[in-house]
């Protein structure tokens, strides 16, 4: 069967996991066609790494290189969905987009009505799902082990310093970035939702602490799911001097699990009222040890693209999927600037992101 070729467009932070699952992971199923960017020397840089061609847009790139049959979005997150879209609109072809899948929801509803109606998928990237012990949890979850569900808490305690925003001005702005909960925990917040179902209402606190940006760099969240649970969200980006964790635990009438590590890769609480010495510590043997907070999720997320592209094989992650988690991270924010809380499903009014 003939490799997926992708293409990619933005060359920034995030390249490397997807290039790298691509070329050296995924190699027997997928190919890395070219890359472009608008910041030619970026371009440059990434066709020498990955012996690409490398071109200033898309547009060049596409026309010079039809065969492409998927297009991986890697540009500023407020600009995903401009792309997306006319990419899709000119070119029809199947869309890899980095979270969040847009910033604003007409944007993310925009986006799943163009590759509709132009008969393509929409994959939005949301590795930690893939993380072994995240799929062992899930596994529990479907199984019934934890029984009446009463709370689940994620932490991302991570470190950006000033550094960091200022390597790019749309860094830390509402108009192109959003801040910690958009950004770094939007992962954490899908899992979360993944795990506990829908939400009914949240109430959010936020500010800036450590940095001079538009957003915040920490946050907090409570959170009331369908089923009667609650959740907590805790993120920031203040930790110092160095990334401390990226962590889910769930808790049940029948048990508790807790996976930390700093990319959600280590689990280290697996208790249930009627689970063997043998199951809890084979529990353990799922751990992983990932180099950063990326963790390696990418290869298989990008495996399940493969394969819902050529076989038919579901996607974990579409557009609705992936919407779910944006219009949650909009609450977040509504409840931020209102100072109350707020009820799903609901249409923005006070919410920044995706604004100026």
């Amino acid at each position: 069967m003939d490799r997926i070729k992708f293409g990619i467009v933005g060359c920034g932070r995030i390249l490397k996991k997807h290039a790298d699952a691509i070329n050296e992971n995924l190699a027997d199923k997928a190919e890395l066609v070219a890359v472009c960017d608008i910041n030619i020397e970026k371009a440059n840089k990434a066709g020498q790494k990955y012996n690409v061609p490398y071109h200033k847009d898309f547009n060049q790139m596409l026309t010079k290189h039809p065969n492409i049959e998927v297009v991986t979005v890697l540009t500023e997150s407020g600009n995903h969905a401009r792309h997306t879209i006319d990419i899709v609109n000119k070119y029809k072809k199947h869309i890899v987009v980095e979270k969040p899948m847009a910033l604003t929801l007409n944007d993310a509803d925009e986006m799943i009505r163009t590759c509709d109606l132009n008969g393509v998928k929409l994959f939005v990237v949301k590795q930690n799902r893939y993380n072994l012990p995240v799929i062992k949890l899930r596994k529990a979850l479907e199984e019934g082990k934890f029984g009446k569900l009463v709370m689940g808490t994620v932490r991302v305690r991570w470190s950006r310093p000033q550094s960091y925003y200022d390597m790019d001005d749309w860094r830390g702005t509402w108009k192109m970035d959003g801040g910690v909960f958009t950004n770094q925990a939007s992962h954490h917040i899908d899992l979360l939702e993944w795990m506990l179902g829908d939400p009914v209402s949240v109430f959010a606190k936020s500010t800036t602490a450590l940095v001079n940006i538009e957003t915040e760099d920490t946050g907090v969240a409570v959170i009331n799911f369908n089923n009667g649970a609650l959740g907590i969200v805790e993120a920031t980006t203040a930790t110092r001097p160095k990334d401390l964790e990226g962590s889910i635990s769930i808790l049940g009438e029948k048990g508790a699990v807790e996976i930390g590590g700093f990319a959600v890769n280590k689990i280290k609480t697996w208790n249930f009222e009627n689970g063997s010495k043998e199951e809890r510590e084979k529990s353990f043997k799922n751990n992983e040890n990932p180099p950063n907070v990326y963790g390696f999720g990418h290869i298989r997320y990008l495996d399940n693209v493969c394969e819902s592209i050529r076989n038919g094989a579901p996607a974990l992650v579409d557009g609705l999927e992936g919407r779910r988690s944006l219009e949650l991270i909009n609450a977040i924010y509504e409840s931020i600037e209102t100072g109350r809380e707020v009820f799903l499903k609901f249409q923005p009014q006070k919410c920044k992101l995706g604004h100026i």
